[in-house]
């Protein structure tokens, strides 16, 4: 998959942003303050109002409860993503179309990119790229990588959730990038979550495609030095 434009954020020109991305097509950010809004602020009325529609289009209560539940249950696992330092929330739809089996149907491919930031103990950024990946068990495909950011690694796990969990007990292929702030006091942890397990190769190279355009410094601010 390459990237032949961009589409340029508004936040690409925020003052207090530390970090830049880019992801390719088929993915859709979650905007997490819209989403997790503070209660009785106008954040929290502009998301009221825009699902009013949708519970006014439901055909009974029991409709509209299970639609509040499901959002409720949304908001709830993004809030655990912010608790442990996730800031940027993407959802990604794309469609199968490699054959390996002669009847290539074209389903769709759901996966989750998340953006969370990590502290760590001061040391150079190559040793802290190793022990990131090195610090969890199950870390499996194991690799080191020059970005053009700095150094990174790369790491695969794929869990399989516990028959009491509640969920699809489908194994969930998740593909990792660890890339360390030039401050050596914390990194980026990229994530690439599906359970299209079977596509590794191919979300591998997606997440390492992310992780190549990582930016500590505005690369509008160079693009723009170099045409003055």
């Amino acid at each position: 998959m390459i990237v032949s434009s961009f589409t340029l954020h508004d936040s690409v020109e925020d003052p207090t942003a530390e970090l830049w991305f880019a992801e390719p097509p088929g993915f859709v950010a979650l905007p997490l303050d819209a989403v997790l809004p503070a209660p009785d602020s106008q954040a929290a009325d502009t998301l009221r109002t825009a699902l009013a529609p949708f519970l006014d289009a439901a055909c009974d209560e029991a409709i509209r409860e299970q639609f509040i539940a499901q959002v409720a249950n949304g908001q709830q696992l993004l809030s655990v993503l912010r608790e442990v330092g996730t800031v940027h929330c993407s959802i990604g739809l794309h469609r199968d179309d490699i054959d390996d089996t002669g009847n290539n149907d074209g389903q769709p491919l759901l996966s989750l990119f998340t953006l969370s930031w990590r502290d760590t103990a001061v040391a150079p950024r190559a040793v802290t790229a190793a022990r990131a990946v090195t610090s969890s068990e199950g870390r499996s495909r194991i690799e080191y990588v020059e970005l053009p950011c700095g150094p990174a690694t790369l790491g695969e796990t794929v869990l399989t959730p516990s028959a009491d969990s509640g969920l699809p007990q489908a194994p969930l292929l998740q593909i990792h990038a660890y890339v360390p702030h030039p401050d050596c006091k914390r990194l980026v942890l990229l994530t690439l979550s599906t359970t299209a397990v079977a596509r590794r190769e191919q979300y591998r190279a997606v997440l390492e495609q992310i992780a190549e355009t990582v930016s500590f410094d505005n690369p509008l601010e160079s693009t723009t030095s170099a045409a003055s």
